[in-house]
């Protein structure tokens, strides 16, 4: 297996992964996403389904995740003027009104499109990997995280796998952002770090991360970053997506030459394995 920083694209891994079974996985090979793996929205509950909808398109074997250039806000009610596409592995929230729902990210959300709320895939612990293209544009950033799917409000942490910063990623190294965040779980401490690379972003590379009962280990191209000493102990689901801050930062993109529109998070794939002997838990 390949373990040292390029930068240019590096090779994807064997489908098969020594020591493990694959639980989940998605090559975006088909004519659509498949909607019994993905909900295409983003926390939907605090918006609806059709105005969280992501814009997309599969090519060649890779799923682009889009923004386009008249693509509207998906909740200006709670997030102003941001832009996203992202999909989900699972959805839940309570009845029309209530601040019941995931991901409750500003104190006024209430819910505006009750959900059935559904799980395409929610473990707990595992190896995940996602083979991406980054983004270099200051008015956006792309990252695969996972959170609580939080039928108790205390099962909200969050799992950041990788975070990049358009404003972040240059030609000769790029600085990739990754950690927990525990929201409403008193048993998580906020701990995030940033790693500056030598790779440019922009090319595939392989983001990962192996979720114990008793730790975190985090990777980049094969080589393991570092290991955060703390573990959400319920089941969480994935969010993997592209999004845009308000429309001043895109006017700093057009002047420096960068990408037009559409903005392009591209994803070969995104793979979750079990290791075949399971984990111990902690002593």
């Amino acid at each position: 297996m390949v373990s040292a920083f390029s930068p240019g694209d590096f090779p994807a891994n064997p489908l098969e992964r020594p020591g493990y079974r694959l639980d989940f996985h998605d090559e975006f090979s088909g004519a659509v996403l498949d909607e019994e793996k993905w909900l295409l929205c983003y926390l939907p509950q605090w918006s609806s389904r059709a105005g969280s909808a992501p814009n997309y398109r599969l090519q060649d074997g890779s799923l682009s995740l889009l923004i386009r250039a008249d693509q509207q806000p998906w909740c200006p009610e709670f997030d102003g003027e941001n832009r996203c596409s992202s999909i989900q592995t699972g959805v839940f929230a309570g009845p029309l009104g209530t601040p019941v729902g995931q991901h409750r990210f500003h104190p006024a959300c209430v819910v505006r499109e009750p959900q059935d709320n559904v799980r395409t895939y929610t473990p707990r612990y595992g190896y995940f990997e996602l083979r991406a293209r980054a983004v270099n544009t200051p008015a956006n950033h792309v990252a695969l995280w996972m959170i609580g799917y939080e039928e108790t409000p205390e099962e909200s942490a969050e799992i950041a796998i990788v975070e990049i910063m358009g404003k972040d990623v240059y030609p000769e190294a790029s600085r990739v952002r990754y950690g927990v965040h525990p929201w409403g779980d008193p048993t998580i401490t906020d701990e995030f770090y940033e790693a500056s690379l030598p790779i440019d972003a922009t090319s595939f590379h392989l983001y990962a991360a192996e979720w114990t009962p008793a730790q975190i280990d985090f990777y980049v191209d094969n080589r393991k970053l570092r290991t955060i000493h703390q573990s959400p102990q319920y089941s969480m689901q994935f969010m993997l997506g592209i999004y845009e801050r308000p429309a001043q930062a895109h006017e700093a993109d057009q002047r420096d030459g960068l990408e037009a529109y559409p903005k392009r998070f591209v994803v070969d794939y995104f793979r979750a394995y079990q290791p075949l002997a399971g984990y111990a838990r902690p002593k």
